[in-house]
């Protein structure tokens, strides 16, 4: 069976700008999610090393639940439900409806949430593998609380943390493939459509793949770059 390269050109008949326009809409989703993820998981981190005895049941809870059921489910919660809550909460106000969340918003909250119970995990451990005589010796110089967070506990945790957040973005990519149930035209929901309108699922879920594909590998290639630049001035031996 012959393969109609043609297809995946950028003339007038080719799937080839909506294709690219799509996974545009996949990063875009994804760094939405990630950026949102550091910062409740920062905070999640934060309530669990520092916080107290209620702070830290919450944080446990929370990464407990979020990692617990399916990624799907929290999707169809944010999207489906979030209507109802704006339903609700317009109808006290006496707003008339239609009332809606678009599938951008509710998949970058929805996966935000997920990426975050894991991004706290990973701040967590980043913190306690500084060496307990690093946040010693800064308290002996009179280094405040605040000071030592930016001077010694980032600049240290960071480079442990870089490994992990990167799996984290890898991991909100592949989980923004979920946001096509929303309707969202990103590259999932566009692969479906072009396999649907061409009868030719085998070749466009393929093409969808290679996208992802190169969309990760992109991706690892910029994160090894990261952790480089991190461990500048360092002696370490590249694996």
């Amino acid at each position: 069976m012959g393969i109609d390269w043609q297809l995946l050109s950028f003339g007038p008949d080719g799937w080839g700008p909506v294709l690219l326009k799509a996974a545009g809409v996949t990063v875009s989703v994804s760094l939405c999610a990630f950026l949102l993820g550091s910062v409740i998981g920062s905070l999640v981190a934060w309530a669990k090393i520092g916080g107290n005895r209620w702070m830290r049941r919450l944080a446990e809870g929370y990464t407990v639940v979020l990692r617990g059921i399916p990624d799907l489910i929290v999707i169809y919660i944010f999207y489906f439900g979030g209507r109802q809550v704006l339903a609700f909460f317009g109808h006290a106000l006496g707003m008339q409806g239609p009332f809606d969340i678009s599938g951008f918003v509710a998949g970058a909250l929805a996966i935000g949430l997920i990426s975050g119970a894991g991004q706290a995990e990973v701040f967590r451990g980043s913190y306690h593998s500084i060496p307990k005589g690093t946040l010693e010796a800064a308290t002996v110089v009179g280094m405040g609380k605040w000071l030592m967070f930016r001077r010694v506990i980032v600049p240290q945790a960071l480079t442990t943390a870089i490994p992990g957040l990167g799996n984290q973005w890898q991991s909100a990519i592949k989980e923004s493939a979920l946001v096509s149930v929303t309707g969202l035209v990103e590259t999932m929901n566009q692969v479906q459509v072009a396999s649907g309108s061409t009868q030719m699922p085998f070749f466009f879920f393929a093409v969808g793949a290679v996208i992802y594909l190169l969309i990760t590998t992109v991706s690892e290639f910029a994160i090894r770059q990261a952790e480089k630049w991190s461990l500048r001035g360092q002696n370490y031996h590249q694996l």
